[in-house]
């Protein structure tokens, strides 16, 4: 049941900043919302804008709701924003600006990176594949790892075959526009065919099954990005690989998330630059 004073969630249970506003206790925690929510220039949803250098740091995360730092276009915070939105739970996010990140924000992870879980209570939870499955454990509802133990570790196999493409990915993104990287090319097509043999093993749409599961959440921002970078034509001997894509976008949840292709392209012209305007672009 909703509780008074809270506005209406957004689908996927994040919430409105008008509705947030509400919950603050207190008039001193309401102007450092207002500060806050100023200093972002949000017109109607928190956290649309990053926070940057200078910024306030946010007040106390409302009972009930579970706060994500991210940004828009971080792969890895992607994984976090597929969770929340899979499971519906109740959530606001806060964009932090990567290329100029507020001081506060080290407080929350020494790390300086997203994304980052904090409760009503100030706990802290950070890395990706680790707030994913802290979201899994703690929350009710449909869950995304199998219960069974052997399942369970068999996707994470599975995964582990995947987590050689993010570096290869981030290496072609930096170099593309001004060195040769066929052979990067090269070796992201023998990854990928790691993963083609994989699904026709399983003789299943998704790498969890006949169901999208974790696994299939922890990967897909990466192939999501690939038609952003040029890099479909690394699917083309891949028939499994490209079904499994094409049965993601029809994913509720992942269909939610998608990227625009042209914003995620300015974003990396920009973020290469290290322009503090690239995590902003498109707003």
């Amino acid at each position: 049941m909703r509780k008074a004073g809270l506005g209406p969630a957004h689908p996927g249970g994040c919430l409105g900043h008008a509705c947030l506003y509400g919950l603050l206790p207190a008039e001193g925690a309401k102007r450092r919302f207002r500060a806050f929510a100023s200093a972002l220039r949000v017109p109607g949803v928190l956290g649309t804008r990053s926070g940057g250098a200078g910024s306030p740091p946010p007040g106390p995360v409302p009972e009930g709701v579970i706060r994500l730092y991210s940004m828009r276009f971080c792969p890895f915070a992607e994984r976090t924003r597929l969770v929340l939105k899979a499971k519906g739970i109740r959530h606001e996010i806060i964009n932090i600006n990567l290329k100029n990140k507020p001081d506060w924000f080290f407080k929350k992870n020494p790390l300086g990176l997203v994304p980052v879980l904090e409760d009503s209570k100030g706990q802290v939870v950070y890395e990706s594949v680790i707030t994913c499955e802290y979201l899994d454990e703690v929350y009710p509802g449909k869950k995304l790892w199998p219960e069974d133990p052997y399942e369970k570790a068999r996707q994470k196999m599975i995964f582990e075959v995947f987590t050689t493409i993010p570096p290869l990915s981030s290496s072609y993104t930096r170099k593309h526009k001004t060195e040769d990287c066929s052979g990067l090319k090269e070796n992201l097509r023998k990854e990928f065919s790691k993963l083609e043999e994989i699904l026709a093993n399983k003789k299943t749409t998704f790498f969890g099954g006949s169901s999208v599961s974790m696994t299939d959440y922890l990967i897909w921002p990466w192939f999501e990005r690939l038609e952003g970078l040029e890099l479909t034509d690394c699917l083309d001997h891949t028939p499994k690989l490209k079904l499994w894509m094409a049965a993601m976008k029809k994913d509720p949840t992942a269909a939610a998330l998608l990227l625009n292709v042209n914003h995620q392209r300015h974003f990396l012209e920009l973020y290469l630059k290290n322009s503090h305007e690239a995590c902003d672009y498109g707003l």
